[in-house]
């Protein structure tokens, strides 16, 4: 694989975790406001990191020298969420929608790229596990694509 190959390997990589963040930062607007109070601290603090995480994205983007991929205007959910357990769901999704991403950038990146994806894949796997109140055996799998994901993807333009 030429340089070439492997930045642009790198690069999609890097937006498909942006374009992962900013279906989550929109998904846990939902999920907050869903959420029950024993639950609504929970959903602000990843909600919280879910922003950081995608504007560190942002920023890596500009460092390999493109336009970083813009939220869209509204995301469809896979599935209502009027409640709770809904939520719950949801989240859980998200986050295994994002480790997904992240699983991708730790192979795509190499040296502090790689261990800072591997970080965020980490912690996106243990909200999920807190969220659906049970682990995965290997959070981020493209074998787990397989099953049908309920994360909130890109409403579409009308």
């Amino acid at each position: 694989m030429s340089d070439k190959e492997s930045d642009e390997g790198l690069l999609a990589a890097v937006q498909a975790a942006l374009r992962a963040e900013h279906a989550a930062v929109y998904g846990y607007g939902v999920v907050g406001g869903r959420a029950g109070e024993d639950r609504r601290a929970e959903a602000r603090a990843a909600y919280d990191a879910h922003r950081a995480r995608r504007d560190e994205l942002r920023r890596t983007v500009r460092d390999l020298g493109a336009t970083p991929a813009e939220s869209a205007g509204a995301y469809a959910l896979p599935f209502p969420v009027p409640d709770q357990a809904s939520a719950a769901r949801l989240a859980a999704d998200m986050e295994d929608k994002v480790a997904g991403a992240y699983a991708d950038l730790v192979r795509a990146a190499s040296g502090e790229r790689r261990r800072a994806a591997a970080d965020a894949l980490r912690e996106a796997a243990v909200r999920a596990v807190r969220w659906r109140g049970g682990s995965v055996a290997f959070p981020g799998l493209a074998e787990r694509a397989a099953v049908p994901s309920a994360s909130a993807t890109a409403a579409p333009r009308t």
